[in-house]
């Protein structure tokens, strides 16, 4: 079984000081695409990216100071709303093994990622409208051939990040989970943003955690299975009350 998950667009070094654990299965794809980024002015990348000249300015710089050199694990690099439902950071040893064998990172510069592969701070979405450069051209299937031929992928991952393995693998073997809460009005299930980046997070940190292999038992920060609204292939889970504010800054 594979967990899809895909990288934030903001990263910090993390201060634990802990040292990568591998290299990025498709560094050599990367640093050819670092040699296109670099013909792209800042303000080239203003546009596509719809950032600041000042934000452009120091994406530009990262990618004139990018490195194959592997500098902090990816997982642990990453910030958002994801990032905070995972929570790697309290992940003992035998769940970072079962994590670096399960756990799959989809990202723009990188391609695919272990959790704990070495990267460099970067920004770049795969969404990203860039001139003369289309990364679902650029990375084809190269990301999906890294997968295993058989079995099971829970994609957590953003449809701008899954589509470059949904594409290439048969459509049976994808499991997309729906994460949805109750809206205090109407008491309806509905869909909220913030709810669900972190729910991600979580259910994979639940499945690395635990060794889980039937979905359905998935019961973390107020979620629970909904058989009526579930599919085989898109199981959903609802929350009453939402219990993971205090895993996100904008959540408190």
């Amino acid at each position: 079984m594979i967990i899809l998950m895909h990288s934030s667009k903001t990263m910090r070094l993390p201060s634990s000081g802990t040292r990568p654990s591998g290299t990025p299965v498709l560094i050599d794809r990367a640093a050819e695409l670092i040699g296109r980024l670099r013909a792209l002015t800042p303000a080239h990348l203003a546009r596509a990216m719809t950032i600041s000249a000042e934000l452009a300015a120091r994406t530009r710089a990262q990618y004139d100071d990018w490195t194959a050199e592997p500098t902090a694990p990816a997982a642990e690099t990453f910030v958002g709303d994801i990032y905070s439902g995972l929570r790697v950071d309290s992940f003992g040893p035998a769940d970072r093994r079962y994590a670096d064998a399960h756990l799959r990172i989809l990202s723009g510069l990188y391609g695919i990622l272990r959790p704990f592969d070495g990267i460099q701070p970067y920004r770049l979405e795969m969404g990203y409208r860039l001139p003369d450069l289309n990364l679902y051209r650029f990375w084809g299937g190269a990301i999906a051939e890294q997968l295993p031929a058989e079995g099971r992928i829970v994609n957590l991952a953003a449809a701008e990040y899954s589509r470059t393995v949904t594409r290439y693998v048969d459509a049976d073997r994808v499991v997309t989970p729906k994460f949805l809460t109750v809206d205090g009005q109407t008491g309806q299930p509905k869909f909220v943003v913030v709810h669900a980046k972190i729910a991600r997070g979580a259910f994979a940190r639940w499945m690395v955690t635990t060794r889980a292999t039937d979905l359905t038992g998935f019961a973390d920060i107020g979620y629970a299975y909904d058989k009526a609204l579930s599919s085989q292939r898109e199981p959903v889970y609802v929350c009453e009350r939402f219990g993971g504010k205090g895993l996100s800054v904008r959540l408190t």
